[in-house]
C-alpha cells in the first residue's frame, strides 16, 4: 500500500444499509460512502455502484432508506447485505424491518437510527453514481456506538467487496 492509499485511510466513514423498492420488491446494501450535506434543508448523499441491484431500486423509483449500523453488528450479518446479489437472493426474507412512510423498507436488525429521503440530485463519477437525497422521515432507534468502516477492517477484519468505492485490486 502506497503512501496515498494510506493517506485515504484516514478519512472516517460510517457503515450504513441503503434500501430501495420498485413496486413490491425490496433490496439494500452496505455502503460506506453516507454523509450528511446540509441541515436546512436537511439532505444527506449515498454513492452506489451503478452494477448494484440497489441502485436500480434508488434510481427508477427517486426514494432510499438508510440504517445507521451499530458497532455490535455481528461478524454474519455482513453476508447478506454486502456480499450477496439481491438478484439472486431476497434479503428481506429474514430481515427484521418495517415499511416507511415514503414506502421504502427501513431495516431494523442492527440499527441505531432510520432515514428516509427522497432523491433530489444524482451526479454520475463512473462507476459509481452519487444521490442527493432530502431526508423525509427520521428517527433514533436506540443509543449505541455507530459502526465506522475503521472499526470494521480493524476489529471485525470484514473484506471489501468489489463494487464498494474503496475496493482495491490485490488489496
Amino acid at each position: 500500500m502506497n503512501i496515498y492509499e494510506r493517506a485515504l485511510y484516514c478519512f472516517t466513514y460510517g457503515l450504513y444499509v441503503v434500501t430501495a423498492r420498485v413496486e413490491d420488491k425490496y433490496n439494500g446494501q452496505i455502503v460506506n460512502v453516507g454523509t450528511q450535506i446540509t441541515v436546512e434543508p436537511l439532505r444527506l448523499a449515498i454513492c452506489l455502484n451503478k452494477e448494484n441491484l440497489t441502485y436500480e431500486y434508488v434510481k427508477k423509483d427517486r426514494t432510499f432508506g438508510m440504517s445507521v449500523l451499530e458497532q455490535e453488528t455481528p461478524f454474519s450479518f455482513f453476508g447478506a447485505w454486502g456480499f450477496q446479489s439481491g438478484r439472486k437472493e431476497d434479503k428481506f426474507a429474514k430481515a427484521d424491518f418495517r415499511v416507511g412512510q415514503s414506502k421504502v423498507p427501513l431495516l431494523l436488525d442492527h440499527a441505531l437510527a432510520v432515514i428516509e429521503c427522497k432523491v433530489i440530485n444524482e451526479m454520475d463519477v463512473g462507476t459509481h453514481a452519487i444521490f442527493v437525497g432530502e431526508v423525509v422521515y427520521s428517527e433514533v432507534l436506540k443509543e449505541g456506538i455507530p459502526l465506522t468502516y475503521e472499526y470494521y477492517r480493524t476489529v471485525i477484519k470484514g473484506k471489501v467487496p468489489k463494487t464498494a468505492p474503496t475496493y482495491r485490486v490485490g488489496a
